[in-house]
């Protein structure tokens, strides 16, 4: 009976709503990867490559490779190719076709008809591009690869370039692999923009790079980003980390930065297949463009990004006439705004050189340091009040007092209005300029100086004249 309703409680806590037991997350289903060979077939690759024609050379690895490939789960392969419909002297810049559709475990159907194409036309690489955007099934969830194999250049007056690019932002495909068949240097260089490009000079090398290209694409990559003080101690975590993409600018992946007891950062799993910039969300941010990740390895990056704490402290005065004061903090020297605060508040900010400008009346800028793991306060005077007892309406400023005898605009009296009014100011001197609307000249303007202290209430009567 006790085990029947022991069972009977643990059901109901699990069906009933609003039961206090976390649900576990369900387990994300692996991506499917899929990989589309975009082969070279114009009439260049009927030249000779160390005793056989590149196309046999290229044909032949390729075979291999998707033969190596088709037991891998998650998986599906596809070949197109491009200058093999039609002869040179026909000059068509829409010889591509798609021979073989993305399906898991097709290597036979690849080498089937790898067999059959025979190089014979121009190089129409950017149409090959666009069309390839459509043989990529509509899978948001997918891995999207392209791998170009090529002895030539565009032969069709498009721009490659610029539509790899496109198509990348478009999210069609990450960043394409470019493999150069016996290519020399600079034919290497035009190529570069397309994607991570690799010159195959030789039968060996292009072997070792189709097979290197597939192990970066297959293989688990691993981040792990150590946030460091001055003195590269391991001490920061809990910040967020943004992976963007910087081709697409967009955020790949947001994580809040972790670290176990013995204060090891964990590694996090980072698709290596594309281009990152890292923006480590300290205030103020640190931005670090290009990553360096090494795809298939467990990458370790370390970034000093020490801080220390500013505390807002509001003056001992209850009720604070100001009601809620803000500050705006920038870095020295600097013109833009790294954080707005309201006094009260505590911010980590980078360890440096502040301005922290006080929206006081009037405004108060002071100069700080922010030191690795200390708390550095900011506070202002308690205010004091300033009340003008006339009713006359007119025009009028108040200016601080300089202990050069100079003056600084502080305050416009509502213009044309009563100047009846209570307005806090911090302590010190100051001088009330003010002229009636009903004055007949300037030489009617009435000056009064005054002083406001700490919590009290400092009065000033005007006259008409």
């Amino acid at each position: 009976m006790r085990q029947w309703l022991a069972f009977l409680g643990l059901l109901l806590a699990v069906l009933l709503p609003g039961n206090s037991y976390a649900q576990p997350a369900a387990p994300t289903p692996p991506k499917t990867t899929r990989i589309l060979f975009l082969l070279d077939a114009s009439g260049s690759m009927q030249a000779p490559w160390e005793g056989r024609p590149r196309m046999e050379v290229a044909k032949q690895l390729l075979a291999k490779m998707v033969d190596s490939l088709n037991a891998y789960p998650h998986l599906e392969l596809a070949l197109r190719a491009y200058g093999h419909l039609h002869d040179r002297t026909e000059n068509n810049c829409e010889d591509s076709r798609l021979e073989v559709p993305f399906a898991p475990k097709n290597a036979g159907a690849i080498k089937a008809r790898l067999n059959n194409i025979q190089p014979r036309g121009n190089t129409p690489i950017t149409y090959s591009l666009l069309q390839s955007a459509q043989d990529f099934p509509v899978d948001k969830s997918a891995r999207n690869v392209l791998i170009l194999i090529t002895d030539g250049l565009e032969s069709c007056k498009g721009d490659p370039c610029a539509t790899s690019l496109a198509l990348q932002r478009k999210r069609v495909f990450l960043k394409p692999f470019v493999i150069g068949i016996g290519a020399e240097r600079e034919f290497g260089r035009q190529l570069e923009c397309l994607g991570t490009y690799y010159n195959a000079a030789d039968v060996r090398t292009f072997r070792t790079i189709l097979n290197d290209v597939v192990a970066q694409t297959l293989a688990k990559t691993t981040v792990a980003v150590n946030l460091t003080d001055e003195r590269g101690r391991p001490l920061e975590s809990n910040v967020n980390l943004t992976f963007l993409n910087n081709v697409t600018g967009q955020p790949e992946y947001n994580y809040v930065h972790y670290r176990d007891a013995k204060g090891q950062p964990d590694a996090l799993d980072i698709d290596a297949l594309q281009s990152y910039d890292l923006v480590i969300n300290t205030v103020p941010p640190v931005r670090q463009a290009n990553l360096p990740i090494r795809p298939g390895k467990a990458n370790v990056l370390t970034y000093q990004t020490p801080q220390g704490t500013l505390y807002l402290q509001n003056p001992a005065v209850s009720p604070n006439p100001y009601g809620r004061v803000q500050a705006v903090v920038r870095a020295q020297g600097a013109p833009a705004t790294v954080v707005a605060l309201p006094f009260g508040a505590r911010q980590k900010l980078l360890a440096g050189n502040y301005e922290v400008e006080l929206l006081t009346l009037p405004r108060q800028v002071r100069r700080i340091s922010i030191r690795q793991g200390q708390e550095t306060a900011v506070t202002y005077e308690a205010p004091g009040i300033l009340n003008i007892v006339s009713d006359y309406k007119g025009y009028g400023s108040i200016y601080r007092l300089n202990q050069d005898d100079s003056q600084t605009w502080v305050y416009n009296l509502p213009e044309g209005g009563s100047s009846k009014l209570n307005l806090p100011l911090q302590p010190g001197a100051y001088r009330l300029v003010f002229r009636t609307g009903t004055a007949t000249g300037s030489r009617f303007t009435d000056v009064r100086t005054f002083t406001i202290r700490p919590g009290q209430t400092s009065s000033v009567s005007l006259f008409g004249r």
